[in-house]
Order: structure tokens, then C-alpha cells, then sequence
């Protein structure tokens, strides 16, 4: 029995690393994109430790500041053409991605950015929330409503995972996603940096 827990956890272990890895290296060539994981990373982190007690500042900051600075990394900086690293199309990239694509990508951030549009046409959203009395109960609700949303993408795409591929597939990549924060704060902390350097060093070069 516990041979065969060891086994499991090791396996589960490795397919993490494994999509871990395959994420960096498709998706993070970029050093802009890279700064700006570091920055959603961070704030994702500070979202994690206050969720517990002020739940909708979380979401706030873990959408308005987290993901629109970690998507606008992959939407804007990451080169799209052939990847003579990886040797491989950016078509098939998306097609092999495990979990959210650009294409699926534009679909979240396209529901988080209609969103509050909902709570001006039905305040209560549909009896689940007090209506907002002004802005800071407006922005409240916001925060609760994406904090929904959040929720119900990771699930949505985790139990989508476990049909198309397989339940192991979709836990390693839930728990990915949670942990994501913890590893790109690792793994770019000296992004920003080196993008300084690399800005200071070609303005130098342009002034020779």
C-alpha cells in the first residue's frame, strides 16, 4: 500500500514538473513576459494570504492586477512566430497546451472584463449578492463575482480535462495552477532585472 502511494505521488510529481516545464519553455521566452509574471506572481501571492479575510480585495487584485499583467505578457510580448528553441509552430503549441490556450485565454478574459456589466443590469446577480448602495459595494461585488469566476474556470477546465484526457491530467493541472505563483515567483525574480540590464545595455549600444 504505501509502495504504491509512493509510486502515485512520484508519478503525479513528475507530470507537474513536466507541465511546468513545457509551460516555460513554450510560453516564456519573452523578458517582458517574464517581469510580468513575476509582478502577477507577487500579487497573486499577497491575494493568497488575504482571500481567507477579505476575500473580494483578492479577487480584485488577483484579476485587475494578476492576470491582466500576467495575460498581457502572453497576449503582447511573447513572440508568436516559428520557435526555432522548442522547434516547433505556434499553432502547435496551442493545439498541445494542457490548459488555457490564447484562444481559450481571450474567452476567460473576455467573460472577467463583461462581468461587472452584469451587476449594472441585475445588482443582486440573481439573489446571490446584496445589491451595491455606491462604488465601493459595487467594487465589492465585483470582487465576489470574480472570485466566482475564478473558481469556476479552474473547475470547469480541470473536469473538462478529466473527459478529454484523463483525471490525473486534469488534478496535475489544477494543482499547477494553484501552485503557479510560488514557481514563477521562483523562476522569474531576476526577470525584471535582467530586463533593465538588457534595456540599459542596448540604449548604451544605440549611443555609441
Amino acid at each position: 500500500m504505501a509502495h504504491a502511494i509512493r509510486g502515485t505521488t512520484a508519478r503525479l510529481g513528475e507530470a507537474l514538473r513536466e507541465q511546468r516545464w513545457d509551460d516555460h519553455r513554450y510560453y516564456h521566452h519573452n523578458l517582458v513576459n517574464r517581469s510580468l509574471h513575476f509582478i502577477s506572481a507577487t500579487t497573486f501571492i499577497v491575494a493568497y494570504v488575504i482571500v481567507w479575510f477579505e476575500p473580494a480585495i483578492a479577487a480584485l487584485l488577483g484579476w485587475a492586477v494578476a492576470m491582466t499583467s500576467r495575460q498581457a505578457g502572453h497576449f503582447y510580448f511573447e513572440p508568436k512566430d516559428y520557435d526555432h528553441v522548442n522547434d516547433c509552430t505556434h499553432e502547435h503549441k496551442e493545439e498541445i497546451k494542457v490548459g488555457y490556450n490564447l484562444a481559450r485565454k481571450y474567452v476567460l478574459m473576455g467573460l472577467w472584463a463583461i462581468s461587472p456589466l452584469v451587476l449594472v443590469l441585475n445588482p443582486a446577480f440573481f439573489g446571490l449578492l446584496t445589491p451595491h448602495t455606491g462604488i465601493v459595494s459595487f467594487l465589492e461585488n465585483t470582487g465576489m463575482l470574480w472570485l466566482g469566476l475564478a473558481v469556476a474556470g479552474l473547475l470547469f477546465r480541470t473536469v473538462q480535462l478529466f473527459f478529454i484526457r484523463d483525471v490525473e491530467t486534469g488534478l496535475v493541472w489544477a494543482t499547477k495552477i494553484l501552485t503557479d505563483p510560488f514557481s514563477d515567483f521562483k523562476l522569474y525574480c531576476k526577470a525584471p532585472g535582467q530586463l533593465i540590464k538588457s534595456i540599459m545595455e542596448e540604449r548604451r549600444q544605440q549611443a555609441r
